[in-house]
Formats: structure tokens, C-alpha cells, sequence
């Protein structure tokens, strides 16, 4: 196949090599070179395909390096495809830097498109599809996660997150603590592979799960269904959030964590917070 001369972003399988395009096996083919964030997993499909083209590397390490001759290539006439481990490049990798110059540059940048593992994630999902928010990866250490989770708690769609299977178990916790046990979510785990697994529970559920089981293999994707439209709290319940919020946490963080997660005004809820720890200090 004859390419146009440009920057070609290429989808790869995330799992079943079969899930490679005919479009994408073209351009794989006939590309002066392929650049993979790594070569080893990269020549793996290659081989399985009879694909000969020049493989290198191209990643957050050696990208700074690597954009100025790229970019020079381009100019000068040569057809590059660019992939990632697997599924879509520039979700959760390098590549956007190479599109962002490619583009400023006035040069050609062409969509391959093909797997990808959000977006398998969601559609197994059982949450809704219409409307979603993709946020990679949550931060390792629980409190900056929790502060990343308390940004999103009132968006008003489905929330997805790759996620490294150490960290499941501790990752669904904060997620439970942050935005409520019983919302609804999913792990979906080794999407397209033989031991492909979709969970579907409340955050509660799915934490007290990997809790017990530890962490799974594989490639995770974790998926957090919307704010419920009715999930104002009795008070009884409210008070009960505080009470645990405040074991472990300032005043004015836990009344500001608590006012996040049932979507109330964080001022009545500090209030509230204050009342109940000088009530508990009479007693």
C-alpha cells in the first residue's frame, strides 16, 4: 500500500491479536518505520503479521530526544506510524507530544483507529454510555487519590480509570469512602484475553471483594457509574458520615469530604460537623 506521506496513529489489539484492523495491518506495512512505546511487545504483533517494517522505540524516556529528527523525517517525506503497547496511542501514553508538534508544524497526522480498552471497559460495563469521563490514572498514594476522587464526585457520568492491579484493592476503597459504597461500578480486567473478567457491584461490594481475594492479574479497567439523581441523605446518615470522617481527619476536611459526596453545601455540612464534635465533647 502506497502512503501519503505523514504521521500515521495506529490501534493495536489490546489482548486478541485478531482484533488488529485490515486498514491498520496496510499502513503497519507500509510505513518507513513503526515507533512503539516498546519493541519487545510491538515484534509480537509483527511477527504474528509478517510485518518486516523498521521497529524503534519511542517513549516518555527517549521522546524529547527522538521529536526533532522525527519532525525533520516528516518534513522530508517519510511515512511513520506511531503505536502503543496496545489499543488507541495517545490514551495514557507519550504520542500526544509527536501529534501536538506534528500538527504545529503543518504536517499530516492520519487516525488508524481500532481497539480500545475504556472504551471495551464500557460497553461491558452495564453503566451509562451515553455520557462519560475519562481520568487515566488515579495518583498511587491514597490521600492525593482521594483528592482526585473528591474532583470528580459530582460529575454526572460514568468515570473511568486504568488502574495497575497492586493497587486495586486500596484504589476501590478510596473510591467507596469518597464517593459512597453503594455506587455502582465495575472492574473489568484482561479485556480480550482468555481470562477476561467483568464485576459488576456497588464500590462497597467490589472493595470488600478485592480486599479479601488481593489483587487480580492483569490489565485493569475501573468503571464508576453516576451520582445517583436522588441521593440527598437522611439525617441519620449524614450525621453517621461525619462521625467517620472525623476519626481520622480535621474538621473542615472531613465536613468538606462528607459535602462532596452528597452534593450539599459545604458551609451547612462544616456547621454540622462542628455541632457534633462539641456535642461529643460534652458527653
Amino acid at each position: 500500500m502506497q502512503l501519503t506521506p505523514g504521521l500515521y496513529i495506529v490501534s493495536t489489539p489490546i489482548g486478541n491479536l485478531r482484533d488488529i484492523t485490515l486498514r491498520a495491518l496496510d499502513v503497519l506495512s507500509g510505513a518507513d518505520e513503526i515507533l512503539a512505546e516498546d519493541t519487545r511487545t510491538a515484534r509480537k504483533l509483527m511477527t504474528a503479521y509478517g510485518i518486516g517494517t523498521k521497529l524503534t522505540a519511542y517513549h516518555d524516556h527517549n521522546g524529547a530526544a527522538r521529536r526533532p529528527e522525527l519532525l525533520e523525517r516528516l518534513a522530508s517525506g517519510d511515512r511513520l506510524a506511531l503505536i502503543s503497547d496496545a489499543g488507541t496511542p495517545l490514551v495514557s501514553d507519550p504520542g500526544w507530544k509527536l501529534v501536538r508538534d506534528s500538527l504545529d508544524a503543518g504536517l499530516l497526522v492520519v487516525p488508524v483507529p481500532g481497539a480500545s480498552a475504556m472504551l471495551t471497559g464500557l460497553i461491558v460495563s452495564g453503566l451509562p454510555s451515553d455520557k462519560f469521563l475519562f481520568a487515566g490514572f488515579l495518583p498511587p498514594k491514597s490521600a492525593a487519590r482521594r483528592r482526585s476522587i473528591e474532583q470528580l464526585a459530582d460529575t454526572p457520568t460514568t468515570l473511568i480509570f486504568f488502574e495497575s492491579a497492586a493497587r486495586l484493592p486500596s484504589c476501590l476503597e478510596d473510591l467507596a469512602e469518597v464517593l459512597g459504597s453503594d455506587r455502582r461500578a465495575a472492574v473489568a480486567r484482561e479485556l480480550t484475553k482468555l481470562f477476561e473478567e467483568s464485576r459488576r457491584d456497588s464500590l462497597g461490594n467490589l472493595a470488600l471483594h478485592y480486599r479479601d481475594t488481593g489483587p487480580p492479574k492483569g490489565e485493569i479497567v475501573v468503571l464508576v457509574g453516576p451520582p445517583s439523581a436522588d441521593r440527598t441523605p437522611s439525617e441519620d446518615d449524614l450525621n453517621t458520615a461525619l462521625r467517620e470522617a472525623l476519626v481520622n481527619e480535621p474538621t473542615k476536611s472531613a465536613a468538606n469530604r462528607v459535602a462532596t459526596r452528597f452534593g450539599l453545601p459545604k458551609r451547612d455540612i462544616y456547621e454540622r460537623a462542628l455541632s457534633l464534635k462539641s456535642k461529643t465533647n460534652e458527653q
